[in-house]
């Protein structure tokens, strides 16, 4: 008799997804070949460049090393999830305004950690911010204009809460 391919339910921007395939299979592969995700992208496969960020739990992690057993029970949140085409989360809604992006690329992954960024801290330093994108890698040199564009991204989200309240 043969063995069956494992399963697991793993959640992914709110939704329960059950994926069958072997369990050290990469978060990564399991987004964007099993569900369709293509957001995340491969950038390096090493952990060192950041385009493969996603939000486990909230925090960013480098999806390309990630088991799919280590998600279980826990929320990913994919760029996907940050927000929709007609209301995009703040940062990327600040990164197109600024035109932040060269190729584009990378920014998934830096939307992914600057977002974390500002889930906890909406007024950071510009030092405490490049801080937070310091693992992310942008081959293109726009580094300057992201963190411009984060800033801004930052300060609008703190108009929004003092507008609510």
């Amino acid at each position: 008799m043969a063995e069956s391919t494992p399963s697991r339910t793993i959640s992914v921007n709110g939704r329960q997804h059950e994926v069958h395939t072997e369990d050290d299979t990469a978060l990564l592969y399991v987004l964007r070949n099993h569900l369709g995700l293509k957001g995340t992208r491969f950038g390096c496969g090493l952990s060192l460049c950041g385009a493969c960020f996603v939000l486990v739990d909230g925090s960013p992690v480098y999806s390309c090393d990630t088991p799919v057993w280590a998600v279980e029970h826990k929320e990913v949140t994919t760029v996907e999830g940050l927000g929709t085409p007609e209301e995009p989360h703040p940062v990327a809604q600040a990164m197109i305004e600024g035109q932040a992006a060269q190729c584009g690329y990378c920014m998934s992954g830096i939307v992914i950690s600057a977002a974390a960024l500002l889930t906890e801290n909406d007024d950071p330093s510009e030092d405490e911010l490049r801080a937070a994108l310091d693992r992310n890698l942008c081959r293109c040199g726009a580094h300057n204009r992201v963190v411009r564009a984060v800033l801004a991204a930052a300060a609008q989200m703190r108009a929004n809460r003092e507008s609510v309240r």
